[in-house]
């Protein structure tokens, strides 16, 4: 097949440290490539692929300090695809709502993998176009009053022999948190947490320009460098070692998380999670097997002291199993062929139909 891959220009392709969405675009982009797809990436121009690359700026843009107006780049960067539409097969789009507007102009079908929430504006043009397909990275994530056409859930895959496994956690015993230092990511709740139980707690992420103030006021006047440390944004390895040491990655969340990739990571390195019951968390945790399902702090300090009890290797068996590169791409080839199938069958009515006057 010739497949379109479109990647926000954010972050590069794969992401140097944070970026979720970039890295499961990576993974998902070579695994076609080494199945013998002809495939396009279109994203940062720093970006590094397997598949022909094409993007509208040289640099991820949250590097470029000159962009005061960043969907303008992601815009050519879609103009960059739909120009030439007819060069693909399928157009596979990762970019939220923006290509929506565009993807009624071609006759290339687009499927859109929805990575992020719904919100009060975004749903306005995802009714206008909820007969396009859509592929959910959770069942958690859909949301039915909207009336898309879903034609699949797909989780998020990793390339599991990237982690190092971690038998067991070093001593003295901490708890990590890497992710977004955001309100809905809970950092304030892992810190909570840590205090609770005493133990230290390592926190790892980017910190966002709209959580600027959240860090400054309720998480920067807590790290102390001791008992609460914040490492700053860590990379893939970075993380690792981080996650894999642990002896618990705390996943306090307050929103619905679409998908939440750091559970996975944690796992895949031997170290349960212990995370709030809400969003995807169930469908990503198996709940007193690879970690914990809690609904307030206080359940939560009380999965730390039964953590323990948790077989590592089957935290890492259970990534393997579920979320892994060949099960993702496996289930977006399904989907490629179920839409191409489609489409021939709507053109093939389309000519008998015509053919009759």
């Amino acid at each position: 097949m010739r497949i379109a891959q479109i990647a926000p220009l954010w972050e590069r392709v794969p992401p140097p440290a944070y970026g979720g969405i970039e890295l499961v675009v990576g993974l998902l982009t070579d695994e076609l490539v080494r199945r013998g797809h002809e495939v396009t990436l279109f994203a940062s121009g720093d970006s590094i692929t397997l598949a022909k690359l094409s993007s509208a700026h040289p640099r991820a843009l949250r590097l470029d300090q000159t962009i005061k107006e960043s969907s303008i780049y992601e815009l050519l960067n879609l103009a960059l695809v739909y120009d030439q539409a007819e060069n693909f097969d399928i157009i596979h789009s990762h970019a939220g709502h923006t290509p929506l507007a565009y993807t009624k102009l071609v006759k290339t079908p687009t499927v859109h993998t929805l990575h992020g929430i719904f919100t009060p504006d975004n749903e306005k043009i995802f009714k206008y176009a909820n007969k396009q397909p859509y592929v959910s990275i959770s069942n958690a994530q859909r949301e039915p009053r909207l009336g898309l056409n879903y034609v699949g859930t797909i989780y998020n895959g990793i390339d599991v022999s990237s982690y190092e496994f971690y038998s067991q956690p070093i001593n003295p015993p901490y708890l990590a948190f890497v992710g977004r230092i955001s309100p809905e990511k809970g950092t304030h709740l892992a810190i909570e947490i840590a205090k609770k139980v005493d133990l230290p707690l390592k926190i790892a992420g980017k910190v966002d320009k709209v959580d600027v103030d959240y860090f400054e006021q309720d998480i920067k006047p807590q790290i102390d460098g001791k008992q609460i440390q914040y490492l700053g944004e860590a990379n893939h390895a970075e993380k690792n070692v981080i996650m894999g040491a642990a002896y618990a990655t705390l996943f306090p969340i307050t929103w619905r998380e679409p998908f939440g990739l750091v559970m996975v990571e944690s796992m895949a390195a031997g170290t349960p999670v212990i995370a709030m019951r809400m969003g995807s968390t169930p469908e990503v945790i198996a709940d007193s097997e690879t970690g914990f399902l809690c609904n307030n702090i206080t359940e939560c300090t009380q999965a730390i002291e039964k953590v323990n009890r948790l077989n590592r290797y089957a935290c890492r068996q259970y990534v393997e199993s579920n979320f892994s590169v060949k099960q993702m791409t496996d289930g977006y080839e399904a989907v490629y062929k179920q839409i191409l199938a489609e489409k021939l069958s709507q053109d093939n009515g389309y000519i008998r139909t015509n053919s009759v006057y």
